[in-house]
């Protein structure tokens, strides 16, 4: 919308013809003036103020916590606590000294008290285990299955779902079962349509990942993504958190439109799934400008007995040795380093593996652990 408003389109023609309110539209081209589109910050804000009426600065905060390191340090006194705090603010002629309970609230809120309390901390921004998507330098597309659906006097259902990280580019496929090749075929269906992202991100599911009793096993969907220059991320068994944006459209898709109405088949749950994912879409418009999607290659073909190419990420974590386990085969990362989660990078060209330490408490901060040599072997693909 606002790409259409700077390439001189009026802006009460693009309201209308986005479907959004003019309100809304002049709120974006606001929030975008002066920026370039890629750079802007399109996630939704509270419509409150930014900041508590008569909360206390950062600035003030961190003085604080300063003074209170420095008199517990150096006072003659002995004395660190809220009331000596606030006597050398004043002392000092600092404006707008708080008072002695505002101060303890300061040191409980930072964890400066001696008996600490838990404290919590900010959580890691989206896509923090990548560090481009972390930065909103790449967009990475989440997929689920919804399992565990039944028609009444129909078959068992089970639904393909997608979310774009940062795009929230949504999609729902229901299907009287799924197999990879279905998988495929949705796959590139949504990717002719919307672009590719840089990542695809999966469960440990064999739909995605391949049978799991033989080692070094790429499965086609696998393929499929590394053929397109797409590079696979798989996250840690049996943990929450890294699937947490396709779990919870997973949750409204279930609640406005399984449990909303009654199917009376599988194609009317279709019809329905695809007017939900039409409007949600329609909803979420004003976020498509924040993630690059590479336009899909035209031509290309897929081929399944090519040796794969590319780059695979499995997030796990690791045992009380420090050894992690994917594909089929296990693999030491940091004895040291046990118990937390890694980032293992599969560069299939270069035949090595690169372990990367991962800290939610530290996103940021991503250093390499160890590498291993490993080479994929060259044998014929039985989808």
């Amino acid at each position: 919308m606002v790409a259409a408003v700077r390439r001189g389109e009026s802006q009460r023609s693009v309201a209308r013809k986005y479907g959004v309110s003019l309100l809304t539209l002049q709120r974006w081209v606001e929030r975008a003036e002066g920026q370039r589109l890629d750079r802007v910050d399109w996630r939704d804000r509270p419509s409150g103020p930014h900041h508590a009426t008569g909360r206390v600065s950062r600035e003030l905060e961190d003085l604080v916590l300063t003074l209170r390191h420095e008199l517990r340090v150096e006072s003659d006194l002995g004395e660190f606590g809220a009331n000596a705090i606030r006597a050398e603010l004043v002392a000092r002629g600092i404006a707008g000294v708080p008072c002695a309970r505002t101060i303890n609230r300061i040191l409980e809120r930072r964890g400066a008290l001696d008996s600490h309390r838990r404290m919590r901390h900010l959580p890691p921004p989206p896509g923090w285990y990548l560090p481009d998507v972390a930065d909103g330098r790449a967009e990475l597309d989440q997929f689920d299955v919804v399992e565990g659906l039944v028609i009444r006097n129909g078959p068992h259902i089970e639904v393909l779902t997608t979310v774009g990280l940062h795009s929230g580019l949504v999609g729902a496929w229901p299907q009287a079962g799924l197999k990879a090749a279905t998988v495929r075929e949705l796959l590139l269906g949504h990717w002719r349509e919307c672009g590719l992202p840089r990542y695809a991100q999966f469960d440990n599911d064999t739909l995605f990942q391949g049978p799991h009793q033989h080692p070094d096993v790429v499965g086609s969907v696998m393929r499929l993504c590394l053929s397109l220059d797409i590079t696979p991320v798989f996250v840690p068994p049996r943990e929450l958190g890294f699937q947490a944006a396709i779990e919870s459209f997973n949750g409204r898709w279930q609640a406005k439109v399984w449990a909303r109405f009654e199917h009376a088949s599988l194609e009317a749950l279709q019809d329905r799934s695809a007017r939900y994912v039409a409007a949600y879409r329609q909803r979420t418009i004003a976020r498509r400008d924040a993630a690059e999607r590479r336009p899909f290659p035209d031509p290309w073909e897929l081929d399944l007995q090519a040796h794969p190419h590319g780059r695979i990420i499995f997030i796990r974590r690791t045992t009380e040795q420090g050894c992690v386990t994917f594909l089929g085969r296990t693999f030491l990362v940091d004895p040291l380093w046990i118990r937390r989660h890694v980032r293992c990078e599969i560069h299939l060209d270069e035949h090595h593996i690169a372990f990367y330490a991962l800290r939610r408490r530290a996103p940021s901060e991503q250093p390499l652990l160890s590498e291993t040599s490993y080479a994929l072997p060259r044998r014929r693909f039985r989808g």
